[in-house]
């Protein structure tokens, strides 16, 4: 099993309404249009994930994605693909669709943010809410 875990914190325009896609970002800040990010500040981007991590993405591998809030806990289930790009600086972006940018984590996700269990993301609306993000690659 491979895992890495990121923290990140609230922000008071978090809506989680988007229909297709899931995001985490290093940014410090959200403006309303933002509607697919769930937390910001968060300590890591795709490019501070392992090497063994991203390969095991590329090759394809599931992806669960736990998002831990308190004692409130929400799965997501993803998958990697060949076409990754796991290449960019602040921003992690899990999408329903095949789609790929350098932003994009996993594809063919069971859920989006629209989809993230509501009491989770009323407490993502407060900045001093933290949050804990694992990625888990199950063998």
């Amino acid at each position: 099993m491979l895992r890495e875990v990121i923290r990140c914190r609230g922000h008071e325009n978090v809506r989680a309404t988007h229909k297709s896609t899931l995001e985490f970002t290093k940014e410090n800040y959200l403006t309303p249009r933002g509607d697919c990010i769930l937390c910001v500040e968060a300590d890591r981007g795709i490019n501070d994930l392992s090497g063994e991590f991203k390969s095991a993405l590329k090759a394809g591998k599931k992806l669960l994605i736990r998002i831990k809030v308190g004692d409130l806990v929400d799965e997501v289930l993803a998958e990697g693909s060949p076409g990754l790009i796991l290449d960019h600086p602040y921003s992690m972006v899990v999408r329903k669709s095949t789609y790929i940018d350098a932003r994009t984590l996993a594809i063919k996700a069971n859920k989006a943010a629209k989809d993230i269990d509501r009491k989770i993301v009323e407490r993502l609306k407060s900045p001093e809410t933290v949050a804990e993000i694992e990625l888990i690659i199950p063998d």
